[in-house]
């Protein structure tokens, strides 16, 4: 049984809002509590220190040169959510940073800078490979975010806000527009106050991305069993959680209605329809699959309501659909995770670019370990001076009671 285990409570609201309760009733009326998951806040835990490396590496690489005086690193430090001195940062992860005396100005006292290691810029060469053989996959990705829009067009700026989340190069926007005309154009549009804004527009429907995870996943079971599966979301939830009988009828239901694409055309239902619920759960699901970690922080997913046709409370979505998605408090930021994708607090589901990450984090950790026997050898090194002064300190006891 999919609902036997299921393991968020639900409660109806008995008495709603008398002039939302014809619109909202199917959606809204079903209050969800939230219920801790414990592995996949983990997951996001595990990540800490890697997002603390990788944002001081940005800053750093960002700089002309991409060197900078240790002094206007350690100003920076409230922005980068530095916890400690600059430069006990610098002493932690020696394979990322070196330190070196130059001089701000011709005439001045020279200081200490900072700069990328050897293996820093090595690591950099190797991250450009990267882009380069996955470029179909980041061109795939930027043709499913905008197909999936309103209009088929989403702000260039909102784009470079969320790169990281779905593992763009830097220069993504500069790299592909170029390249690829038939699929991609920037277009120019002068907004309140003079402001010019830059969109990004899709040039042409490829019908060949516009299948959704799930699609092709029902394609996959479908070819591999042969009996035709039906596109569906996979419901699962940690044991011990317990399902009140109107919310087991209610995701029945639900599951029970045909699935809607997210690239399908979603002005013609109404927002506060289930056809539309069903849609905006897809939409969702196919965000967070693109995403490079199954996982986005609800803020960033906000900024797109107005292109992917989101309600003011689509945050919701995740604790109503907590089988599909779980909404994660960890650090203070709602952050909605895929369900699926993880295996308790492993990531499962790879992205190809993932690789980019994983090759940072073996960079970051042989610092570390270097940084730890170094210390090590310190300490054992210490121990042996302090043994010989003892034992020199012994050596001249019965000398000195002769001399009485």
């Amino acid at each position: 049984m999919v609902f036997r285990n299921l393991t968020v409570s639900y409660e109806l609201i008995k008495n709603p809002i008398p002039l939302l309760n014809h619109r909202t009733r199917w959606i809204s009326s079903l209050k969800v509590v939230w219920k801790k998951d414990t592995r996949l806040d983990e997951a996001i835990e595990q990540d800490k220190r890697y997002n603390l490396c990788a944002r001081v590496t940005r800053e750093v690489l960002n700089e002309p040169g991409q060197v900078i005086p240790l002094r206007y690193l350690e100003k920076r430090r409230e922005r980068l959510r530095l916890g400690f001195k600059a430069m006990s940062f610098v002493e932690m992860n020696p394979s990322l940073f070196e330190i070196y005396y130059d001089r701000i100005k011709p005439k001045s006292e020279p200081v200490r800078f900072v700069r990328p290691t050897p293996r820093l810029r090595a690591f950099l060469d190797e991250e450009e490979r990267i882009y380069r053989e996955n470029e179909g996959v980041i061109v795939a990705k930027l043709c499913k975010l905008l197909m999936m829009a309103k209009d088929k067009v989403i702000s260039a700026d909102k784009l470079v806000h969320v790169k990281r989340d779905f593992g763009f190069p830097n220069d993504f926007l500069v790299r592909l527009v170029k390249k690829y005309p038939n699929y991609f154009r920037l277009t120019g549009l002068v907004g309140e106050e003079g402001n010019n804004k830059s969109f990004l527009e899709l040039v042409d429907w490829n019908p060949d991305f516009a299948k959704s995870a799930i699609e092709l996943r029902a394609e996959e079971k479908t070819v591999r069993t042969g009996v035709r599966v039906r596109p569906n979301f996979d419901v699962k939830l940690p044991s011990g959680f317990f399902l009140r009988k109107e919310m087991r009828e209610w995701t029945r239901d639900w599951l029970e209605r045909d699935y809607i694409s997210p690239y399908e055309d979603a002005s013609r239902f109404d927002q506060a329809s289930k056809e539309m619920e069903k849609r905006t759960v897809g939409v969702f699901h196919e965000l967070l699959s693109l995403s490079l970690l199954k996982r986005v922080p609800v803020p960033i997913l906000g900024k797109f309501c107005d292109e992917f046709r989101f309600s003011n409370a689509f945050a919701s979505v995740f604790t109503r659909h907590s089988g599909i998605f779980y909404l994660s408090l960890k650090g203070g930021i709602k952050t909605a995770v895929l369900r699926e994708a993880y295996r308790e607090e492993v990531l499962i589901d790879r992205d190809p670019l993932l690789a980019v990450k994983e090759k940072f984090s073996r960079l970051l950790e042989e610092g570390w370990q270097e940084r730890k026997d170094r210390l090590k050898l310190q300490r054992e090194q210490v121990e042996k001076d302090r043994e010989v002064l003892l034992a020199g300190e012994k050596q001249q006891e019965p000398e000195e009671r002769l001399c009485d």
